[in-house]
């Protein structure tokens, strides 16, 4: 058995079918980790919706922030660009089964076993993983169970600090903003969630994965940042997106024997 973590599909399922080809893989032994950022801007998001749904329950897949505001569009909270490219998911005949079947989907998946960490963006500095899933867990719930309340009060920047968050709905966006959006903090820690460029050109931002340098963590795999083109400084951090979606390559790294491989 071999477990193998995905970086971004973002809706180019003709690169993960040949990427899983590459990976020889296995789908009564082998298991895959989803980074987040199944849909949006790729040619074929409806198509990379059924196909992953297909794979099973023994996959594991968290939440992105594509992820979210496809659901946001499909709840009338947010309207799709069309260089989103959504539409066909939003006029889908199985619309309903597939966005239900993503609104079950973590925000976060941790084997505490293994101490192995899966998340779209990142652990937000000061944040342990047990505060961190609590967090994510009152998220999910909402999602399941009452998405229209969570999905209207998750835009936003603010709180940047976990401990400034005093309401639900705080509480709520800050987690949302941690899991799917983090790139950059500032030296204290709050998050800082517009800059987008690689670090080399932003001197005065931490990225999120400074913080952990010198403190325990779990091994951490995480995507969204397509600028780090899959490079982490920090051992036992794992970045995976490598910006398939904008003519680069796609990229899944194997739990078991450290390796990578890309298409």
């Amino acid at each position: 058995m071999a477990r193998y973590v995905i970086g971004d599909i973002q809706g180019c399922l003709p690169q993960l079918k040949e990427l899983l080809a590459l990976l020889q893989f296995n789908p009564a032994l082998d298991e895959l980790w989803f980074c987040g950022d199944l849909v949006a801007r790729g040619p074929q998001s409806l198509e990379t919706l059924r196909f992953i749904k297909a794979l099973g329950p023994q996959h594991k897949i968290v939440l992105g922030n594509h992820d979210l505001h496809l659901l946001a569009c499909a709840y009338g909270v947010a309207t799709a660009k069309a260089s989103d490219q959504l539409e066909q998911i939003l006029q889908a005949a199985d619309r309903d089964e597939l966005l239900d079947w993503l609104r079950q989907q973590p925000l976060m998946h941790y084997d505490k076993n293994e101490q192995l960490l899966l998340v779209h963006a990142g652990l937000a500095p000061h944040w342990t993983p047990a505060a961190a899933l609590a967090a994510c867990a009152e998220v999910e719930q909402l999602l399941k169970h009452r998405p229209l309340q969570l999905l209207q009060e998750m835009y936003g920047d603010e709180p940047a600090l976990w401990q400034d968050a005093t309401t639900n709905a705080e509480r709520w966006r800050f987690t949302v903003n941690s899991c799917t959006r983090m790139r950059y903090c500032q030296h204290n820690g709050a998050l800082e969630l517009k800059e987008k460029r690689p670090p080399a050109q932003v001197p005065h931002l931490r990225p999120w994965y400074e913080f952990w340098h010198d403190q325990p963590h779990p091994q951490i795999f995480f995507g969204h940042w397509a600028s780090l083109m899959g490079f982490s400084p920090v051992p036992g951090i794992q970045a995976l997106d490598t910006g398939c979606v904008w003519g680069n390559s796609l990229t899944a790294y194997c739990i078991e024997n450290g390796q990578r491989y890309s298409v």
